[in-house]
């Protein structure tokens, strides 16, 4: 057992390790080695390094080192400093240029269901989380800055405002072009009006968006808390007693979740808008006759089908994202394919989620 007293701090002189290396050998059976801190007033890195540089001496000489009594502030610093140094070496050998042999399709194919489903349980753990700290939130107890929150919601929102319009005008005229295309046979071009309304409302309008964030926002998300990874800001955090998950991650998701939906009711307007120019320039409808028979089509229940789809898939965008970026690896490499990995797993659950919406709203009689 040793026993920890009075102040441990780089500017006051510490122990050698040289009189502790001696008794130790004096001691040939040693086999475990205890700490007592009951009387240790205060502590900085003088004493980390002290332990750490302890804990290597024991592991030459075979011996256990037993950390329980020392306090937990340190005993996270000694793990990180411990994780970091693991992670190097394992990147290292990572990172070497090893000639892969070829695989065949069906193992591959398998690998990618195997990963769908890793990935699957990996981000409903992260939604886990992120709903533990929205609660937090809620009662107030969340640490995040509120700058940095709102800073986020006009990156996330206003400022995507036009290549979500674009898109979705784009879209509406291509729908509109189709279904007069198709109606026209039957001289019933003023149900392109239906066409584009109901199916921009319903589900168009919030995928388009989701889609354009996935791409825009999400990959953002991931290379900006990839980069944070790479720096160790992310481990800084963590030794500082702060949580990432409510530093980092929940502001990105409340600007999502919040800024999605908008972003979608724009996206159904400038939708319809793009229908209506397809069918007033070539159908032949008049302006007023096109947005009387798409006002008579939408209903609420429409429409809240298309906000409830596009919260969803603002959770699933941010969540992806974030989950991606603190995954991420020390490189510049892994800051690149955890980029990549956000935009795919983002859009991957997006259609899973639209599938399954599109079930569930059919079954509780809200289509």
């Amino acid at each position: 057992m040793i026993h920890f007293a009075g102040s441990w701090r780089l500017e006051r002189p510490l122990p050698s390790l040289d009189t502790l290396r001696a008794t130790l050998q004096r001691h040939g059976a040693l086999q475990q080695l205890r700490f007592d801190t009951s009387r240790l007033a205060d502590w900085d890195s003088g004493l980390a390094a002290y332990v750490a540089a302890l804990q290597r001496l024991c592991e030459q000489q075979g011996i256990h080192c037993e950390l329980d009594g020392l306090p937990a502030g340190l005993r996270a610093l000694l793990a990180l400093t411990g994780g970091g140094q693991r992670r190097n070496a394992e990147e290292g050998i990572a990172g070497e240029h090893v000639e892969e042999s070829r695989s065949t399709f069906v193992r591959r194919f398998g690998l990618d269901i195997i990963d769908l489903f890793r990935s699957t349980g990996e981000i409903m753990a992260f939604f886990g989380e992120g709903v533990i700290a929205l609660r937090r939130f809620l009662h107030g107890r969340a640490r995040f800055r509120r700058s940095e929150l709102w800073l986020i919601i006009q990156e996330s929102g206003a400022d995507a405002l036009p290549i979500v319009g674009l898109v979705s005008f784009l879209v509406g005229m291509i729908l509109g072009y189709i279904g007069d295309q198709q109606l026209a046979q039957f001289g019933v071009r003023i149900y392109v009006a239906d066409l584009v309304g109901l199916g921009t409302v319903i589900q168009m309008g919030a995928l388009i968006t989701a889609i354009v964030m996935a791409g825009r926002t999400g990959a953002a998300f991931a290379a900006q808390i990839g980069t944070m990874q790479v720096n160790e800001e992310i481990d800084a955090l963590r030794t500082l007693g702060i949580s990432p998950m409510e530093f980092l991650v929940l502001p990105r998701m409340l600007a999502l979740i919040l800024m999605t939906p908008l972003l979608a009711i724009y996206a159904d307007l400038l939708g319809i808008l793009g229908g209506a120019f397809v069918g007033t320039t070539i159908g032949g409808l008049t302006l007023t006759a096109y947005l009387i028979q798409t006002q008579s089509a939408i209903a609420w229940n429409h429409i809240a089908q298309g906000l409830i789809s596009a919260t969803v898939y603002g959770a699933i965008v941010a969540a992806s994202g974030c989950l991606r970026g603190m995954q991420c690896g020390r490189s510049a490499a892994a800051v690149g394919q955890a980029t990549t990995s956000a935009v795919v797993t983002a859009i991957v659950f997006i259609t899973i989620a639209a599938a399954v919406l599109t079930i569930l709203f059919d079954a509780v009689g809200l289509s």
